[in-house]
């Protein structure tokens, strides 16, 4: 029972805190916007230096665009939270709920973020995907691994002075293997194959999402005490 009642106080302040995000979010949307505009803008760029490109340049460039648009959205998590305001989170939410809110609300921005994007990639180069629905759950998959892992990355460098070097140090080991799996997947649904032969490659996916969402729960607490 105890657990029960642990458990929907933990959801709540979670549902709280997301809720506080957004509002934030929507009162100052210059970085929403500004990150949303990198987008179009890079996309345009690479239109216009590429004309046309064949397909596994054309799957190269979307997650390059995806990793750098990721960074720039998720590494103001808690640079944007001064310290009296950590101070305040601290004495009314678990360090759990602080960590969760940030990774679901990231999830959500990347979601909408990878959406516009690859819509737009689509519109403006030739979309040459062989199986969409594939693509769409690796673009899901990834974005979901996006927000997890600089969610995680961005809480450790928050704490450590807000150090962009140790951010990309921290994050190198992580998103590589991340990226290699993603563009795995993708080249699949590029080619068209048969989904099961991507099976495993989604599974991985799920994993990584799955450890990294449970290292920051382990890690965070610890951090959050300092």
């Amino acid at each position: 029972m105890n657990r029960i009642f642990a458990a929907m106080s933990l959801l709540k302040e979670v549902k709280s805190l997301i809720r506080k995000d957004m509002v934030l979010e929507w009162r100052s949307k210059y970085a929403l916007n500004g990150i949303l505009l990198y987008v179009v803008s890079t996309v345009f760029v690479c239109y216009q230096a590429f004309k046309s490109v064949d397909p596994a340049m054309w799957n190269a460039l979307f997650w390059i665009i995806m990793l750098f648009a990721s960074v720039n959205a998720i590494n103001k998590s808690f640079v944007q939270e001064n310290q009296g305001r950590q101070l305040y989170y601290y004495s009314i939410a678990s360090a759990k709920a602080v960590i969760l809110a940030k990774i679901i609300y990231n999830m959500l921005i990347m979601l909408l973020l990878s959406a516009i994007a690859f819509f737009v990639y689509s519109v403006i180069f030739r979309n040459p995907v062989g199986d969409p629905m594939l693509y769409l759950a690796a673009v899901i998959l990834g974005s979901i691994g996006f927000a997890c892992v600089f969610t995680m990355v961005s809480g450790i460098s928050a704490k450590a002075g807000n150090n962009s070097t140790l951010m990309a140090i921290l994050s190198f080991p992580i998103i590589i293997p991340l990226l290699l799996v993603l563009i795995k997947l993708s080249k699949n649904a590029m080619d068209g194959l048969e989904r099961s032969v991507s099976y495993d490659e989604m599974m991985v996916l799920a994993a990584i999402n799955i450890i990294t969402v449970a290292i920051s729960l382990l890690l965070f607490p610890y951090l959050w005490r300092d």
